[in-house]
């Protein structure tokens, strides 16, 4: 009797461990099914917009979650995920895209001017910025939960609806506080005219993905000469891409239109921009409107570039590699962990899309090479001249050529040593030398100093055997026995950025906002016929 009663007990037991268990399962295995599910629909829903989206002639992108309260601009209605206009803002929701798309025009970059030759304002209803105010009675905008109120979405004067009858010059648009920055559009019709281009040449923004630099870079030569500045946001590699695009222009006697180049950080080391004080790295921490303050602010200052000539040896019929290079040339440690970054980045791209990231595998690399000293005994393998006189080199692991202030991430190389920085225009090149990956990190905390062999005009290096790792400005790559000469190629127009200057304007602004909490009444730069007037890209 007993026995018989254990015996449903466990049943009974056994049941219910199966019933958690189903259970259990279930509650894991749903949400992850649904979970996949839903990507694979988000998928396939981008695919299907993806060719709707190419031939419109707004800019949409298509997001699952708005960062703020949005409204579809045609059915009026909250929405949560849909798409939106960067070029005009104009934003629908999945059912009224199409709709928006036939109804609601983007602005046109291209266009002839209206009467008396007077810009009008292109107004977009809805979704004013926050803590915009009207242009009319200097209230807030945006603060009813619905869609209201407009914006004009080339100079960025926001009106309540009820105001915009009473505004003053209601059809006139001035373009706003950064009208030095912005391109009118009917300024790019005269000149097509003018110059009988094609009507729709420059009536799209230009995707970068899809073409070259030199090709959107050609838009200089529509504006006055010495006038345009062009904003790189990216990395160092970006930078240097966009400044071979501005040599192809000198090679085609464009000089006079070549433009002032400033960059927006977004790159792991940033050498080159914390050179020229753009920071770091750029994180959304600053506004975008005190960007481009900052840039009509900057000053104009040359920068030598250098071209690399790589003739591997043996090989006298093949013509000699050459390479731009703006920031630096190494071989050794720091130029093997570049091409272990590099190789693996290649292999899997999305794993390395954080800057955090990239950084910690340097530091595993850096760290590996500390134990395995891949590079050791490079003063045997390697003579270096600096201006046709040799140079005896001590035991080291690696050789640095610096043409700017920072390196490896923010550390100064030449200037950390005491000396005041180094010109960037003065044909110079600063070469040291490390003791392998333990040193430069030590270096890089201000533990340690490189070691200095000397400054030159042009830089001869001979590998002599065996197979090195070097890396021109992040580009790496392994070489075999050869002849590096690195002699001055051209100088570039950038901009330099004065964080002193900053902290001064930052002050001004703050009182002048405190005066008046209204963004027009704040003092402008000046007009077009001004020497900062210049237009950006």
């Amino acid at each position: 009797m007993c026995r018989e009663g254990d015996e449903a007990q466990d049943d009974c037991g056994s049941r219910e461990e199966w019933t958690l268990l189903f259970w259990t399962s279930l509650a894991v295995i749903v949400p992850v099914i649904i979970t996949l599910w839903c990507s694979a629909q988000r998928s396939k829903r981008k695919t299907h917009m993806k060719d709707f989206f190419r031939k419109s002639k707004h800019g949409w992108h298509y997001t699952d979650l708005f960062n703020k309260p949005t409204y579809c601009c045609v059915c009026s209605q909250h929405i949560l995920h849909g798409a939106f206009c960067d070029c005009c803002g104009v934003c629908a929701d999945e059912q009224c895209l199409r709709r928006a798309d036939r109804s609601l025009p983007c602005k046109e970059i291209v266009a002839p001017s209206g009467r008396d030759g007077a810009m009008e304002h292109r107004w977009v209803r809805g979704n004013v910025p926050l803590a915009s105010y009207c242009a009319a009675c200097k209230q807030q905008c945006g603060t009813q939960p619905k869609l209201c109120d407009f914006r004009c979405v080339w100079c960025q004067t926001t009106v309540h609806d009820d105001c915009m009858d009473s505004l003053a010059d209601a059809d006139v648009c001035d373009l706003g506080e950064f009208h030095s920055l912005i391109i009118p559009p009917h300024y790019l019709y005269r000149v097509n005219k003018l110059r009988r281009r094609h009507p729709d040449e420059y009536s799209k923004v230009f995707d970068l993905s899809e073409l070259t630099p030199s090709k959107a870079l050609q838009l200089c030569t529509l504006l006055p000469p010495g006038s345009v500045r062009v904003l790189v946001c990216g990395g160092d590699g970006t930078v240097g891409w966009v400044l071979d695009a501005i040599d192809t222009m000198k090679l085609k006697g464009q000089d006079q239109f070549i433009p002032r180049v400033t960059i927006l950080p977004l790159g792991t080391g940033n050498d080159l921009s914390n050179t020229l004080g753009w920071g770091a790295g750029y994180a959304g921490e600053i506004p975008v409107e005190q960007v481009l303050r900052n840039v009509l602010d900057a000053e104009v200052v040359k920068m030598d570039r250098w071209k690399v000539q790589v003739a591997s040896k043996g090989l006298y019929f093949r013509k000699p590699k050459v390479l731009s290079m703006n920031n630096y040339f190494s071989v050794g440690p720091d130029a093997l962990m570049a091409l272990n970054f590099h190789t693996h980045r290649e292999k899997t791209p999305s794993f390395f899309s954080s800057r955090i990231i990239n950084k910690a595998v340097y530091f595993l690399y850096g760290t590996k090479d500390c134990l395995v000293q891949e590079c050791k005994d490079l003063d045997k393998r390697i003579e270096l001249e600096l201006d046709g006189e040799r140079v005896a080199l001590p035991s080291l692991e690696g050789i640095i050529v610096c043409n700017i202030g920072y390196w490896g991430g923010g550390c100064r190389l030449w200037e950390g040593m005491g000396d005041e920085p180094c010109p960037l225009d003065d044909g110079l090149l600063e070469v040291v030398g490390v003791f392998g990956s333990f040193h430069c990190a030590q270096i890089q905390v201000k533990l340690a100093n490189p070691v200095r062999l000397g400054q030159a005009h042009t830089v001869r290096l001979v590998l002599k055997s065996s197979k090195m790792p070097m890396q021109v400005d992040g580009e790496p790559w392994a070489q075999g026995p050869c002849t590096i000469t690195i002699t001055h190629k051209t100088q570039a127009l950038m901009l330099y950025h004065s964080a002193e200057q900053t902290d001064d304007d930052d002050d001004e602004s703050s009182a002048s906002e405190t005066e008046s909490p209204t963004p027009h009444d704040s003092p402008r730069p000046p007009g077009p016929a001004s020497a900062r007037a210049l237009p950006i890209m």
